[in-house]
């Protein structure tokens, strides 16, 4: 039968009966069955749509799904998997006769699920390898996969597990969003059934909506958490800025202090680079921070880099930063400190503690001002002002072969000592008012009045940790204040106290060391070489432990010896 083009536009399927030619037509007139068929499906089709569009909620959207199937087809569950790398998790369910409450995880779905029915086994992990999956046949054929009978049908090992939960047969169809594939959505049953070509015709005309959805859910999801991630940087940006803040002014009014200002004043409007030193916790960061804030630099950013809490074999991309495939996990290109600060300041902390290899790249950045990526070999400028701070006495470090000379001298432009909190012993009342005063701010308490004896202690005891110690300490004690006074709980400070006046203290950097190793040592020997914990060395010397770790690090205690 020759078959001929259809051109009756505008009429009906039913009112086409022949062609032009006279010839019968091929296609058949719909019956009143038939129609009905397709616009209940369409009717059902919207409706989910509806319901998909009105709920950013992918719990909600599978519910209207399974209530809309409900009169022209049967399912006791529906879920949604969506695939994450090389696994598929688990991201929805709808079990039937079971409400899900609005914003309930999936582990308490499940975990529901499995009590109404009486499954007494531990849920098995949401997340599983990919292969192990019948979803993993949507990353070959892209077409539904059917199982009528799961009894005597289980391919996969995620089958065994719906097969305890009680299903026996299910229907799965790829989610696909932009020709990507994104996971699969499953209408189980609890029976053995077979499922016809309209059914799952149906169903595909329903996964459409149903991926549309999920991509919606799953952007949702992303805002979601990185609106959480925003706040908790947000929250963490706010405590460090906080702590700046107890720092933002340098307090006190010793000539010790009055002497590093004055330095701060002389050399901020300048491009030198200066190099702090004194002992940790004195406070070298604040200082550079000063210099920065007083410099015509101001408006760019001031960079900060540890050099001691860096990897040697990453310091060099921090710094420099590197190219994509430069090494093995460096998937893309960054750059380095150096380059985000150009324009501006870097606070090189710790800068003793650089590699030899890495003194030398960083002696050709400040003579000439120019330095290659990691994995790179384009030259790249940079205008930036060096700012370095050591505990160490790099004088020494040089004599001793360990930091180059010539880096060294082009540290040391214009050196600033900042001195230990025992030798501007004068500053402490006004410290601890200051710090007290900021911190019961902070934890909304009424402080009025500082103890006497709290005081005297606090000016007799040494601070061997610094501004950072004192600030620890009154931490600590307006924590705990019940008053309005403040006071320190007995054995808060060590016993060790100076034995001669401020101003007769001998000021020997060797002098200084040995009196703090002696002082550590017999703390350790206490502690019987503990270090953290509430009855540790630490705690005893009122120290972080990290800080007392890097001080027996640097003054060579063996810690170990102690715990005999």
């Amino acid at each position: 039968m020759k078959t001929a083009s259809i051109k009756n536009e505008g009429l009906c399927t039913e009112c086409v009966h022949t062609q032009q030619s006279g010839e019968p037509s091929l296609i058949e007139p719909e019956n009143s069955a038939a129609r009905y068929e397709r616009e209940s499906s369409a009717q059902l089709i919207l409706e989910v749509s509806k319901a998909a569009n009105s709920h950013l909620d992918l719990a909600q959207v599978l519910d209207a799904v399974a209530v809309a199937l409900n009169p022209k087809i049967h399912f006791n569950a529906v879920a949604v998997t969506v695939i994450e790398r090389d696994q598929a998790r688990l991201y929805s369910v709808h079990l039937e006769g079971l409400d899900t409450k609005p914003g309930e995880s999936i582990e308490s779905v499940v975990a529901r699920a499995q009590r109404a029915r009486h499954i007494d086994r531990k849920p098995g992990p949401l997340s599983q390898p990919l292969q192990d999956t019948w979803i993993s046949e949507f990353t070959r054929t892209r077409r539904p996969y059917v199982c009528t009978d799961l009894r005597t049908q289980r391919r996969f090992r995620d089958e065994e597990d719906l097969f305890e939960a009680g299903g026996r047969s299910y229907i799965s169809l790829p989610l696909i969003k932009h020709d990507e594939l994104i996971g699969a959505v499953t209408f189980i049953s609890f029976e053995e059934r077979d499922f016809t070509p309209d059914t799952v015709q149906l169903l595909q005309g329903l996964s459409e909506i149903v991926s549309s959805a999920v991509s919606n859910a799953l952007a949702y999801e992303e805002i979601k958490n990185l609106k959480e991630q925003l706040q908790t940087e947000n929250r963490l940006l706010q405590d460090e800025i906080i702590q700046r803040s107890i720092f933002e002014e340098i307090v006190g009014s010793s000539q010790p202090l009055q002497r590093v200002l004055e330095a701060i004043e002389r050399v901020a409007p300048t491009d030198s680079t200066v190099l702090i030193t004194g002992e940790t916790g004195t406070g070298k960061e604040l200082i550079a921070h000063a210099i920065h804030r007083r410099s015509q630099r101001s408006g760019r950013a001031l960079v900060k880099v540890n050099c001691a809490a860096l990897p040697a074999e990453l310091i060099a991309s921090e710094l420099f930063g590197h190219e994509k495939g430069a090494f093995t996990g460096a998937l893309q290109q960054r750059i380095g400190r150096f380059e985000a600060a150009d324009g501006g300041t870097i606070f090189l902390d710790e800068i003793g503690e650089l590699t030899t290899e890495m003194q030398i790249a960083l002696l050709r950045v400040l003579q000439e001002k120019e330095f290659e990526r990691v994995g790179g070999n384009r030259t790249i400028h940079t205008d930036v002002r060096v700012i370095a701070a050591t505990n160490r006495n790099l004088k020494q470090e040089v004599d001793d072969g360990r930091f180059r000379m010539d880096l060294y001298f082009r540290l040391n432009v214009f050196p600033i000592h900042i001195p230990a909190l025992r030798q501007r012993a004068e500053d402490i009342p006004t410290l601890v008012e200051y710090f007290t005063s900021r911190f019961a701010a902070r934890m909304r308490k009424r402080l009025r009045q500082i103890d006497r004896q709290t005081l005297e202690a606090m000016q007799r005891y040494s601070w061997p940790g610094n501004i950072r110690e004192l600030q620890n300490v009154i931490e600590r004690g307006v924590i705990i204040a019940d008053g309005e006074v403040f006071r320190l709980e007995p054995g808060t400070l060590a016993e060790q106290t100076r034995s001669t006046p401020p101003e007769l203290e001998p000021v020997r950097a060797d002098d200084i060391r040995d009196e703090e190793k002696a002082r550590i040592e017999a703390v350790l020997k206490q502690t019987r070489g503990r270090v953290a914990g509430p009855n540790g060395a630490a705690a005893r010397l009122g120290l972080p432990p990290s800080t007392l770790e890097w001080r027996i690090k640097t003054l060579k205690i063996h810690k170990h010896a102690f715990r005999e």
